[in-house]
């Protein structure tokens, strides 16, 4: 496994062909439960993810039909070194202990819970399945509720740091990317130029606003997609792309845009994460850099996921001289936005 920490890596993806259903079932009772025999490949492009069945002696212990079941993710190989992995899972594992409702992943006897099958080459971990439904948009009263919540997530974030976690940045997230991109030959020639100057000036201008933040752990994923709604209220799912970060970073993408519908919303959110936790109002500044960066964050994630054949069937257009225009062209909308709010 790469020891770099870097959020991404060419990495062996051919490991993951290599994954059947023994295998899988084979790594879900390594860890002490007993499979039915039923395995469900579930949607997901960075990792591979499976809803197993698994035997459950006493029916009392059987509250709902997810009961019945469990997820395992195997980690892509050459993303997260074991450590990264642990703090993720400590960071779940604290958020259990202040009463947070998120999905924190299964230990065995000893106290365990990152594995790896040394036959596979893959690090694997096994959660509880949390059934829920992700909302396409959120009411002035579920704003509150989820800004309420999102408070307390961070409140338990900023506890203790993740140290081998990547910190969110204009460094990682910009300039690292952005030389990936020119050196691997994934930027074309003709619109290098433009590109470049638009990354660079973003990090320029929201370096010193990035520092003045600070990080802490956050979500670092934070979209209505990895929000669930269930039968007690909202949850977070899906804490692998889990930084060390500015909190604001999970605000703006729970609540993306910009129009005055969106800045209501946001308002609400703020006003109810102020109740439970002081918000920075100074680092709303990071929005647009930090949606910049997630523009040069997605481009690199795409090229240096192109080895695996899902990622050119989910993203055609992706390399085309169209694709590269339009991302070229939202950067420097972006630079403009910043410039203004410097």
């Amino acid at each position: 496994m790469s020891s770099q920490n870097t959020p991404w890596g060419q990495s062996a993806t051919q490991h993951f062909f290599t994954l059947t259903p023994g295998h899988i079932l084979d790594a879900v009772e390594r860890i002490g439960f007993r499979c039915t025999g039923r395995c469900l490949a579930l949607n997901s492009m960075e990792n591979r993810v499976y809803e197993v069945e698994i035997e459950v002696d006493d029916p009392k212990l059987v509250k709902s039909p997810s009961d019945r079941f469990v997820v395992i993710k195997f980690y892509r190989p050459g993303r997260w070194t074991w450590d990264q992995i642990q703090d993720e899972h400590d960071f779940l594992f604290d958020l259990v202990d202040a009463d947070i409702p998120v999905i924190a992943p299964k230990q065995n006897a000893e106290g365990h819970s990152v594995f790896e099958d040394e036959g596979l080459g893959l690090m694997y971990a096994v959660f509880p399945k949390g059934g829920g439904r992700s909302p396409d948009e959120l009411d002035d009263e579920q704003c509150a509720r989820v800004g309420r919540l999102l408070a307390r997530l961070h409140a338990v974030g900023a506890l203790r740091p993740a140290e081998h976690r990547v910190k969110l940045d204009t460094e990682s997230y910009g300039i690292n990317n952005l030389k990936w991109l020119i050196d691997s030959g994934t930027l074309p020639n003709d619109m290098k130029a433009r590109y470049q100057k638009a990354v660079e000036t973003i990090c320029q201008v929201s370096t010193p606003w990035f520092k003045a933040a600070g990080v802490q752990r956050i979500h670092g994923d934070c979209h209505l997609g990895n929000l669930l709604w269930g039968a007690e209220g909202p949850f977070w799912v899906d804490f692998d792309d889990m930084v060390m970060g500015p909190p604001v970073q999970d605000i703006w993408l729970m609540i993306p845009g910009r129009d005055e519908y969106a800045q209501r919303k946001l308002k609400i959110v703020l006003d109810a994460y102020d109740m439970m936790r002081p918000f920075d109002r100074v680092s709303l500044r990071l929005i647009e850099p930090l949606r910049a960066l997630r523009f040069v964050h997605f481009a690199a994630w795409i090229g240096k996921r192109w080895e695996d054949a899902s990622f050119p069937r989910a993203f055609p257009q992706f390399g085309t001289p169209r694709w590269w225009q339009e991302q070229t062209r939202d950067l420097e909308e972006q630079v403009s936005l910043i410039v203004t709010v410097a």
